[in-house]
Protein backbone atom coordinates (compact mmCIF):
# COMPACT_ATOMS: atom_id res chain seq x y z
CA UNK A 1 0.00 0.00 0.00
CA UNK A 2 2.67 2.56 0.68
CA UNK A 3 4.56 2.24 -2.43
CA UNK A 4 1.75 3.23 -4.37
CA UNK A 5 0.93 6.19 -1.74
CA UNK A 6 4.75 7.41 -2.21
CA UNK A 7 4.63 9.35 -4.82
CA UNK A 8 1.38 11.08 -4.53
CA UNK A 9 1.11 15.23 -3.42
CA UNK A 10 -1.87 16.68 -2.01
CA UNK A 11 -3.22 20.09 -1.85
CA UNK A 12 -5.94 20.44 0.68
CA UNK A 13 -8.84 22.47 1.90
CA UNK A 14 -9.70 22.41 5.21
CA UNK A 15 -12.94 24.37 7.14
CA UNK A 16 -14.84 24.04 10.51
CA UNK A 17 -17.34 25.36 12.41
CA UNK A 18 -16.32 27.85 15.09
CA UNK A 19 -17.08 25.53 17.84
CA UNK A 20 -13.54 23.23 17.17
CA UNK A 21 -11.60 25.93 15.76
CA UNK A 22 -8.60 24.57 17.49
CA UNK A 23 -9.19 21.28 16.60
CA UNK A 24 -9.43 22.49 13.09
CA UNK A 25 -5.85 24.58 13.68
CA UNK A 26 -4.37 21.55 15.11
CA UNK A 27 -4.89 19.20 11.60
CA UNK A 28 -4.18 21.72 9.36
CA UNK A 29 -0.33 22.79 11.52
CA UNK A 30 -0.11 18.38 11.08
CA UNK A 31 -1.09 17.96 7.60
CA UNK A 32 1.55 21.32 6.72
CA UNK A 33 4.01 19.73 8.35
CA UNK A 34 3.25 16.24 6.11
CA UNK A 35 5.61 14.60 3.74
CA UNK A 36 2.86 14.50 0.92
CA UNK A 37 1.25 16.97 1.49
CA UNK A 38 2.64 20.08 -1.24
CA UNK A 39 -0.49 23.09 0.22
CA UNK A 40 -3.20 23.72 2.94
CA UNK A 41 -5.44 25.90 2.54
CA UNK A 42 -7.01 27.29 5.73
CA UNK A 43 -10.58 28.20 4.75
CA UNK A 44 -11.55 29.31 8.73
CA UNK A 45 -14.39 28.79 10.51
CA UNK A 46 -18.42 29.43 9.64
CA UNK A 47 -21.35 27.87 10.51
CA UNK A 48 -21.15 24.34 9.94
CA UNK A 49 -23.04 23.99 6.55
CA UNK A 50 -21.44 26.97 5.27
CA UNK A 51 -17.59 25.86 6.45
CA UNK A 52 -18.22 22.48 4.44
CA UNK A 53 -19.71 24.07 1.26
CA UNK A 54 -16.87 26.14 1.23
CA UNK A 55 -14.22 22.85 1.65
CA UNK A 56 -16.59 21.18 -1.29
CA UNK A 57 -16.78 23.89 -3.85
CA UNK A 58 -12.78 24.62 -3.73
CA UNK A 59 -12.34 20.39 -4.25
CA UNK A 60 -14.40 20.35 -7.16
CA UNK A 61 -13.73 23.66 -8.51
CA UNK A 62 -9.73 24.12 -8.45
CA UNK A 63 -7.96 23.50 -11.17
CA UNK A 64 -6.22 20.09 -12.17
CA UNK A 65 -2.99 19.84 -11.61
CA UNK A 66 -1.67 16.34 -12.80
CA UNK A 67 1.16 16.91 -9.67
CA UNK A 68 -1.72 17.31 -7.17
CA UNK A 69 -4.71 15.82 -5.86
CA UNK A 70 -7.17 17.89 -4.59
CA UNK A 71 -8.70 16.92 -0.85
CA UNK A 72 -10.85 18.57 1.70
CA UNK A 73 -11.05 17.90 5.67
CA UNK A 74 -13.96 19.59 7.54
CA UNK A 75 -14.88 19.57 10.86
CA UNK A 76 -17.80 20.15 13.34
CA UNK A 77 -18.68 19.06 16.72
CA UNK A 78 -19.93 15.63 15.42
CA UNK A 79 -18.25 15.63 11.93
CA UNK A 80 -22.03 14.37 10.90
CA UNK A 81 -23.15 18.28 9.88
CA UNK A 82 -20.31 18.62 7.63
CA UNK A 83 -20.49 15.41 6.09
CA UNK A 84 -23.98 15.97 5.16
CA UNK A 85 -23.45 19.75 3.21
CA UNK A 86 -20.01 18.49 1.56
CA UNK A 87 -22.13 15.61 0.16
CA UNK A 88 -24.76 17.67 -1.53
CA UNK A 89 -21.60 18.73 -3.85
CA UNK A 90 -21.27 16.55 -7.07
CA UNK A 91 -18.00 15.00 -7.04
CA UNK A 92 -17.68 15.45 -3.59
CA UNK A 93 -17.53 11.33 -1.68
CA UNK A 94 -16.89 13.02 2.35
CA UNK A 95 -17.30 10.32 4.84
CA UNK A 96 -16.97 11.00 8.68
CA UNK A 97 -14.11 9.03 9.93
CA UNK A 98 -13.67 8.37 13.78
CA UNK A 99 -11.01 5.39 13.28
CA UNK A 100 -7.73 4.78 11.49
CA UNK A 101 -9.70 1.76 10.20
CA UNK A 102 -12.66 3.77 8.81
CA UNK A 103 -10.44 6.03 7.30
CA UNK A 104 -8.48 3.00 5.39
CA UNK A 105 -11.76 1.41 4.52
CA UNK A 106 -13.46 4.74 3.31
CA UNK A 107 -10.34 5.56 1.04
CA UNK A 108 -10.21 2.01 -0.23
CA UNK A 109 -13.53 1.16 -1.18
CA UNK A 110 -15.28 4.67 -1.11
CA UNK A 111 -12.10 7.17 -3.04
CA UNK A 112 -12.99 9.33 -0.28
CA UNK A 113 -11.95 13.13 -1.36
CA UNK A 114 -13.07 14.87 1.91
CA UNK A 115 -12.41 13.80 5.45
CA UNK A 116 -15.02 14.81 8.14
CA UNK A 117 -13.76 14.71 11.17
CA UNK A 118 -15.92 15.23 15.07
CA UNK A 119 -14.17 17.96 17.40
CA UNK A 120 -16.22 16.69 20.45
CA UNK A 121 -15.68 12.91 19.92
CA UNK A 122 -12.37 12.66 18.36
CA UNK A 123 -8.98 14.20 20.40
CA UNK A 124 -6.75 15.95 18.07
CA UNK A 125 -3.80 13.31 18.07
CA UNK A 126 -6.72 10.28 16.61
CA UNK A 127 -7.78 12.93 14.27
CA UNK A 128 -3.57 12.95 13.09
CA UNK A 129 -3.23 9.43 12.78
CA UNK A 130 -6.75 8.82 11.03
CA UNK A 131 -5.32 11.90 8.55
CA UNK A 132 -2.06 9.80 7.74
CA UNK A 133 -4.23 7.25 7.10
CA UNK A 134 -6.34 8.41 4.57
CA UNK A 135 -3.78 9.91 3.07
CA UNK A 136 -1.62 6.83 2.73
CA UNK A 137 -4.50 4.65 1.52
CA UNK A 138 -4.88 4.50 -2.16
CA UNK A 139 -8.72 3.69 -3.94
CA UNK A 140 -8.99 -0.70 -4.42
CA UNK A 141 -6.40 -0.94 -1.42
CA UNK A 142 -6.37 -3.95 0.79
CA UNK A 143 -8.18 -2.64 3.78
CA UNK A 144 -9.71 -3.80 7.29
CA UNK A 145 -13.59 -4.55 5.31
CA UNK A 146 -11.21 -7.25 3.03
CA UNK A 147 -9.44 -8.83 5.75
CA UNK A 148 -6.04 -6.44 4.86
CA UNK A 149 -6.10 -8.88 1.81
CA UNK A 150 -6.24 -8.19 -1.88
CA UNK A 151 -9.93 -7.81 -2.98
CA UNK A 152 -11.61 -10.44 -4.91
CA UNK A 153 -11.28 -10.27 -8.93
CA UNK A 154 -14.92 -9.72 -8.75
CA UNK A 155 -14.77 -6.84 -6.37
CA UNK A 156 -12.05 -5.53 -8.11
CA UNK A 157 -14.11 -5.59 -11.43
CA UNK A 158 -16.66 -3.40 -9.69
CA UNK A 159 -14.10 -0.83 -8.70
CA UNK A 160 -12.76 -0.15 -12.15
CA UNK A 161 -15.96 1.34 -13.09
CA UNK A 162 -17.42 2.56 -9.82
CA UNK A 163 -15.59 6.09 -10.36
CA UNK A 164 -17.30 6.78 -13.63
CA UNK A 165 -20.66 5.91 -12.42
CA UNK A 166 -20.78 7.55 -9.54
CA UNK A 167 -19.64 10.57 -11.32
CA UNK A 168 -23.08 10.09 -14.08
CA UNK A 169 -25.60 9.71 -10.72
CA UNK A 170 -26.08 13.64 -10.91
CA UNK A 171 -26.43 14.00 -15.00
CA UNK A 172 -29.55 12.72 -16.73
CA UNK A 173 -32.80 14.80 -16.86
CA UNK A 174 -34.23 16.82 -14.10
CA UNK A 175 -37.24 15.03 -11.86
CA UNK A 176 -40.25 16.19 -12.68
CA UNK A 177 -41.27 19.04 -10.08
CA UNK A 178 -43.30 17.36 -6.43
CA UNK A 179 -46.98 18.07 -6.75
CA UNK A 180 -46.50 18.07 -2.95
CA UNK A 181 -43.12 20.61 -2.90
CA UNK A 182 -43.81 22.95 -0.45
CA UNK A 183 -41.84 25.56 -1.99
CA UNK A 184 -43.60 24.15 -5.52
CA UNK A 185 -46.84 24.71 -4.26
CA UNK A 186 -46.35 28.18 -3.27
CA UNK A 187 -44.73 29.46 -6.49
CA UNK A 188 -47.70 28.62 -8.06
CA UNK A 189 -50.38 31.30 -8.44
CA UNK A 190 -47.39 33.35 -7.12
CA UNK A 191 -48.25 37.55 -8.13
CA UNK A 192 -44.59 39.37 -7.72
CA UNK A 193 -43.63 42.54 -7.27
CA UNK A 194 -40.76 44.43 -9.34
CA UNK A 195 -37.20 45.11 -7.14
CA UNK A 196 -37.27 48.63 -8.28
CA UNK A 197 -33.79 49.42 -7.15
CA UNK A 198 -32.56 46.41 -8.89
CA UNK A 199 -33.82 45.88 -12.53
CA UNK A 200 -34.46 42.94 -13.68
CA UNK A 201 -35.95 41.51 -10.48
CA UNK A 202 -39.11 40.29 -9.32
CA UNK A 203 -40.13 39.12 -5.56
CA UNK A 204 -42.89 38.03 -3.46
CA UNK A 205 -42.55 38.15 0.28
CA UNK A 206 -44.38 35.48 1.95
CA UNK A 207 -43.89 35.62 5.49
CA UNK A 208 -42.83 38.57 7.26
CA UNK A 209 -39.45 38.67 10.52
CA UNK A 210 -38.01 35.64 9.71
CA UNK A 211 -38.69 36.97 6.25
CA UNK A 212 -39.51 34.36 3.60
CA UNK A 213 -39.26 35.09 -0.09
CA UNK A 214 -39.51 34.07 -3.56
CA UNK A 215 -37.38 35.92 -6.07
CA UNK A 216 -36.47 35.79 -9.39
CA UNK A 217 -34.12 37.51 -11.62
CA UNK A 218 -34.25 38.08 -15.65
CA UNK A 219 -30.75 36.81 -17.28
CA UNK A 220 -28.00 39.69 -17.12
CA UNK A 221 -29.39 41.28 -14.25
CA UNK A 222 -27.37 42.74 -11.08
CA UNK A 223 -27.70 43.00 -7.63
CA UNK A 224 -25.23 46.07 -6.96
CA UNK A 225 -22.97 45.64 -3.58
CA UNK A 226 -25.25 45.49 -1.06
CA UNK A 227 -25.67 44.42 2.82
CA UNK A 228 -28.51 43.38 4.74
CA UNK A 229 -28.81 44.16 8.48
CA UNK A 230 -29.64 39.99 8.86
CA UNK A 231 -28.33 37.18 7.47
CA UNK A 232 -29.77 34.93 5.10
CA UNK A 233 -30.00 31.46 3.28
CA UNK A 234 -30.91 31.09 -0.10
CA UNK A 235 -32.02 27.60 -2.71
CA UNK A 236 -31.98 28.09 -5.91
CA UNK A 237 -35.00 26.77 -7.62
CA UNK A 238 -34.11 26.93 -11.36
CA UNK A 239 -30.78 28.96 -13.14
CA UNK A 240 -27.60 30.39 -12.83
CA UNK A 241 -26.08 33.02 -10.74
CA UNK A 242 -22.53 34.78 -9.59
CA UNK A 243 -22.17 35.83 -6.03
CA UNK A 244 -19.18 37.70 -4.90
CA UNK A 245 -18.75 38.01 -1.03
CA UNK A 246 -16.68 41.07 -0.83
CA UNK A 247 -16.62 41.29 2.86
CA UNK A 248 -14.67 37.15 2.49
CA UNK A 249 -13.59 38.12 -0.43
CA UNK A 250 -15.18 35.17 -1.93
CA UNK A 251 -16.77 34.05 -5.48
CA UNK A 252 -19.72 31.45 -5.59
CA UNK A 253 -21.41 30.02 -8.74
CA UNK A 254 -24.71 28.87 -7.79
CA UNK A 255 -27.05 26.58 -10.08
CA UNK A 256 -30.13 24.11 -9.59
CA UNK A 257 -30.57 23.27 -5.61
CA UNK A 258 -27.51 25.11 -4.32
CA UNK A 259 -27.25 26.82 -1.11
CA UNK A 260 -25.59 29.49 0.26
CA UNK A 261 -25.70 31.19 3.55
CA UNK A 262 -24.62 35.23 3.44
CA UNK A 263 -23.89 36.72 6.73
CA UNK A 264 -25.42 39.70 8.54
CA UNK A 265 -23.76 42.57 7.43
CA UNK A 266 -21.45 40.66 4.57
CA UNK A 267 -21.46 43.11 1.35
CA UNK A 268 -22.63 40.93 -1.42
CA UNK A 269 -22.71 41.61 -5.50
CA UNK A 270 -24.59 39.01 -7.79
CA UNK A 271 -25.11 38.25 -11.41
CA UNK A 272 -27.81 36.44 -13.30
CA UNK A 273 -26.27 34.73 -15.87
CA UNK A 274 -29.49 32.67 -16.37
CA UNK A 275 -33.38 33.61 -15.92
CA UNK A 276 -33.19 32.84 -11.69
CA UNK A 277 -35.74 31.51 -9.47
CA UNK A 278 -34.78 31.26 -5.47
CA UNK A 279 -36.40 30.88 -2.51
CA UNK A 280 -34.50 33.02 0.61
CA UNK A 281 -34.85 33.40 4.17
CA UNK A 282 -33.83 36.24 6.07
CA UNK A 283 -33.12 35.83 10.26
CA UNK A 284 -35.28 38.93 10.80
CA UNK A 285 -36.88 41.62 8.62
CA UNK A 286 -36.74 42.29 5.20
CA UNK A 287 -34.21 45.55 4.48
CA UNK A 288 -31.01 46.45 1.87
CA UNK A 289 -28.45 49.06 1.93
CA UNK A 290 -26.77 49.64 -1.34
CA UNK A 291 -23.13 50.56 -1.60
CA UNK A 292 -22.83 50.75 -5.08
CA UNK A 293 -24.68 52.20 -7.96
CA UNK A 294 -25.43 49.56 -11.06
CA UNK A 295 -23.11 51.19 -13.21
CA UNK A 296 -20.27 50.83 -10.95
CA UNK A 297 -21.37 47.23 -10.14
CA UNK A 298 -22.00 46.48 -13.87
CA UNK A 299 -18.11 47.44 -14.65
CA UNK A 300 -16.75 45.85 -11.80
CA UNK A 301 -18.57 42.45 -12.69
CA UNK A 302 -17.07 42.99 -16.51
CA UNK A 303 -13.60 43.60 -15.07
CA UNK A 304 -13.97 40.23 -13.25
CA UNK A 305 -15.64 37.70 -15.75
CA UNK A 306 -12.90 39.38 -17.78
CA UNK A 307 -9.69 38.60 -15.78
CA UNK A 308 -12.20 34.95 -15.60
CA UNK A 309 -12.46 34.47 -19.22
CA UNK A 310 -8.39 35.11 -19.81
CA UNK A 311 -7.47 32.45 -17.39
CA UNK A 312 -9.17 29.45 -18.88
Amino acid sequence: MASSADNRRFKIFAAADGFVEQHKDAIVAHLRAHSSVAEVVDLGVDKYYSAAAAVARNVISSSSDPALEVRGVVLCGTGAGVTIFANKYPGVYATHCSSVADAVNTRSINACNVLALSGMATPPETAALIADAWLATPFRAPCPASGDAPWPEEVQQFFDVAPQEMAAIPEGPAPAPDPNCAICCLRKGVEFEPVDMMPGGEMRVVRQSPTSAYVRFKAGSVEPAHRHTFGHDLVVIKGKKKVWNLTKNEKYDLVDGDFLFTPAGDVHRVKYLEDTEFFIRWDGHWDIFLQEDLETACNAIDADLGVADSDK
